[in-house]
């Protein structure tokens, strides 16, 4: 703590300056925090995990044990990787090299894709907005080597540094492929050429936020007529799904300009383009000269100084190709069955808290109240781990090449996630696994979540004061249901479709709180001058604020708080506040703040403190401000 601050003016200084102070950014990070401390205590554990599996050698074949160990010995093993340099991507650049005509371009896309490079633009499965009980197609845009797309347009010092860098960074990647320098920098300066065109045609960030702009259903025809430079039947073909005869189009405008640059751009511009699109996406899994050089494009982006050990490095592929074979292991030993109890308690009084608000929002009509009622109650919980685990035997992992491993996941991933196309939703899935520090609410299945992995200290432990749960765990809990409440949550009803639940006047005075906050927030800035994008994060600071104040409310209906004691001076109120702000508590570099601001539709962690304790009057109160005292505007959501 920094007992020097003032907790009304800046809490979050109050309560984590000491932190700050003493946890400065390491040099292999861009931010420091508390999220960051857990997730190495996690991936320590599970890094002794992995060695173990690595070691054992007779573990049967085919296993999930024996995938797990072969997967990581393929990524530790530096020697074989450094040997084999550039030769992994052999086929796949020759394959782009045989490119020739437009017509040829449907086919590679579709290829890379499936491998995991994210050339152009990306198909997945979603649950339909209109019906969430079909599961449909989607194409989204995609393609950019830089985060965002203000990254190539705004015009900027910073950003214009970092455009000079990235074709830079480029052009000696292209070097590293075996290209002449000359015909390296000819290419990198049409790569960035052609990457600024799709990024002019992309949809901003923030507007991506609104379910009705991103859902365009667009059958075979009107696929054609919309983007008719790309075979739509010979992609679904490609990509294993023939059957499909309609696509949710999210980003038309994107698809039209792509459309425009698949027919106008010349084919050895294409060639560069996915050149570099692909040992972009698997420069980490290369040798040193490309690992070091795809490290100076990060250096250049988020402000880290160092490269992460290799094992840090290989074990986070590793949970995105075999993350819940890891993720089963890692419950067995960390995720006693007691803990789900504790948390479902905490939980349950959230939800309690939550029914009890809406039951007397003086603002809301009784109609849109009782639909309102009927979504909270269809909320599905679900705790720590999925109660099926996921199915890896298909997939084919061997003590080979490393950059193979990595592909095959990344293509069986493609087909487990395509083939759920047009099949019943399955409603057992998880889609985070279970060793992550994190938790989700999942629009379509009006679910909330919480993986195994942030149901520890910080966030909950079984030994602490009551306070300090609900002031953190309590409040994450309250958070991930307010999003089903937030400004697009509040779009879709109990069964995860997207449809209208509201009376014109409720939803008008809705939205004068959803205006209130996203004005607040554009008020804030990073590293000096950059304004957060207020409509980016208003979902996020509306569930922050409606998560602390139902934990809040959970907090003073418990038992324990009636029997709270104070500890260290601190009333069992203040406790609670503390304990909200300190899992916020970070360091970040302003490369790094820059990027979240642009891009992340979460606020940084002073302003996920500040900002939502300046909207909660049972904060101000607890540090000795007089009732009504309190200098600004307070926007109210719930």
């Amino acid at each position: 703590m920094d007992k020097s601050a003032d907790p009304l003016r800046d809490f979050y200084q109050y309560a984590n300056g000491g932190f700050i102070r003493l946890n400065p950014v390491p040099a292999a990070y861009a931010r420091w925090g508390q999220f960051d401390i857990l997730n190495l205590k996690n991936q320590e554990f599970i890094h002794e995990l992995l060695q173990a599996a690595a070691a054992d050698t007779a573990a049967t074949p085919g296993s999930d044990a024996q995938k797990i160990g072969d997967f990581f010995a393929s990524g530790m093993d530096e020697a074989a990787v450094e040997k084999a340099g550039i030769r992994p991507l052999k086929d796949e650049l020759a394959r782009i090299a045989a490119l020739r005509h437009a017509s040829e371009l449907t086919d590679v896309l579709a290829h890379l894709q499936i491998i995991g490079v994210n050339a152009a633009f990306g198909m997945g499965q979603m649950q339909d907005f209109k019906d969430s009980t079909r599961v449909i197609g989607f194409v989204q845009q995609g393609g950019l080597g830089l985060p965002d797309r203000d990254y190539y347009l705004k015009d900027d010092a910073r950003y214009a540094a970092i455009r000079k860098t990235y074709v830079a960074h480029i052009e000696r990647m292209f070097v590293l492929t075996g290209d002449p320098a000359a015909r390296a920098r000819r290419a990198a300066v049409a790569v960035m050429a052609l990457e600024t065109r799709l990024a002019t045609a992309s949809m901003p960030v923030e507007q991506q936020r609104d379910p009705h702009a991103i859902y365009n259903m667009r059958d075979l025809v009107a696929l054609a007529r919309e983007a008719p430079a790309i075979d739509w039947p010979r992609y679904l073909a490609t990509n294993g799904v023939p059957h499909v005869t309609e696509l949710n189009l999210a980003m038309p405008g994107f698809f039209a300009g792509l459309s425009h640059e698949i027919i106008a751009t010349p084919m050895p511009v294409w060639r560069a383009y996915l050149r570099w699109q692909l040992v972009h996406r698997f420069a980490p899994c290369l040798s040193a000269a490309f690992v070091d050089e795809n490290f100076k494009l990060a250096q250049a982006v988020s402000g880290t100084k160092e490269l992460l050990p290799r094992w840090r490095r290989v074990l986070g592929a590793e949970n995105g190709a075999l993350g819940f074979a890891v993720g089963h292991e890692y419950v067995k030993r960390r995720f006693p069955p007691e803990a789900r109890v504790q948390v479902l308690e905490i939980l349950h009084g959230v939800r309690a808290a939550l029914r009890e608000d809406i039951v007397g929002l003086a603002w809301m009509s009784e109609a849109t109240r009782a639909r309102a009622l009927d979504k909270l109650a269809l909320i599905e919980e679900r705790i720590g781990y999925p109660d099926v685990w996921r199915d890896y035997s298909r997939l084919q992992i061997e003590r080979g090449s490393y950059v193979s491993n990595v592909m095959r996941a990344n293509a069986f991933d493609n087909e487990r996630e395509l083939a759920k196309i047009g099949k019943p939703v399955d409603r057992s899935e998880w889609g985070m696994v279970p060793q992550i520090i994190n938790a989700y609410y999942n629009l379509s299945m009006n679910n909330i979540n919480f993986p195994a992995g942030i149901l520890q200290p910080p966030f909950f432990d079984a030994a602490a004061p009551a306070a300090f749960n609900y002031g953190a765990i309590g409040a994450v809990i309250g958070h991930e249901i307010t999003h089903g409440f937030d400004d697009k949550g509040s779009q879709f009803d109990g069964h995860g479709n997207l449809a209208n639940w509201w009376s014109k006047e409720d939803q008008e005075k809705f939205q004068a709180g959803v205006s209130c906050v996203a004005e607040q927030y554009s008020g804030y800035t990073v590293d000096g001058d950059m304004h957060l994008k207020g409509k980016l994060v208003t979902g996020e600071a509306i569930a922050d604020l409606g998560g602390l104040l139902l934990a809040y409310r959970a907090y003073r209906a418990s038992p324990a708080y009636a029997a709270a004691p104070s500890i260290g001076g601190y009333t069992p109120d203040q406790q609670f506040f503390l304990s909200f702000a300190r899992f916020w508590g970070e360091s970040v570099r302003p490369e790094q703040a820059r990027m979240w601001a642009a891009t992340d539709p979460h606020p940084p962690g002073r302003y996920r403190t500040n900002g939502t304790l300046a909207n909660v009057p049972q904060f101000a109160a607890a540090f000795g401000a007089a009732a009504g005292s309190a200098a600004g505007k307070r926007c109210v959501i719930w």
